[in-house]
């Protein structure tokens, strides 16, 4: 969260490459009827404004301070986030390869469904100071939400290949690298 994935997922679409963002797909849930009343079952009225729409701000409150809730919400998104990622690979088969852009990608095993794994690497602080400027969200509810997460520098070690995403560092040239590695 905060590491500039996306800024890295606009590098590999200049160079042609398709990318499933889980949480866009994860947005998508919100639309569902029937994603919505499991939500009510599992957060209860007060997580919905009047006209029944999903007050995703008060349901990240709720699930991020909750592990239980957490889970439980989870548990809702992701299978329908991985059936979306299966029917963005077949609409995709003919391409060399595609990204799953996903900041917790870990947490649930969801690298063994990868060939590959790319982790996008910045500091905690660097992440802290552009999700603030980004979201204008408090700087304990971020912490709170990065905390929930496998730490940035497990997840370096743990994937196959690591982007350095600080200020200065080649981004185009990493990604122009890397794309040349997964087209082989």
């Amino acid at each position: 969260m905060g590491c500039g994935k996306s800024t890295v997922i606009t590098e590999f679409a200049k160079l042609g490459v398709h990318s499933f963002v889980a949480d866009r797909a994860g947005a998508e849930c919100y639309n569902d009827p029937s994603f919505l009343s499991q939500v009510r079952a599992l957060l209860g009225n007060g997580v919905f404004h009047p006209d029944g729409t999903a007050d995703k701000r008060l349901i990240a409150s709720c699930v991020f301070s909750n592990p239980t809730l957490l889970n439980g919400l989870n548990a809702l998104v992701h299978p329908r986030v991985i059936s979306a990622f299966d029917s963005f690979c077949e609409q995709h088969s003919a391409e060399p390869y595609v990204l799953f852009e996903s900041a917790i990608l870990y947490d649930h095993g969801y690298e063994r469904l990868m060939d590959s794994v790319i982790c996008v690497y910045l500091s905690l602080d660097q992440r802290l100071e552009r999700l603030q400027q980004r979201d204008r969200i408090p700087r304990q509810d971020l912490l709170q939400r990065i905390l929930n997460q496998l730490p940035a520098e497990e997840m370096m070690q743990r994937a196959d290949y690591v982007i350095l995403n600080y200020e200065g560092n080649p981004r185009r040239r990493q990604v122009a690298y890397f794309d040349q590695i997964l087209r082989q």
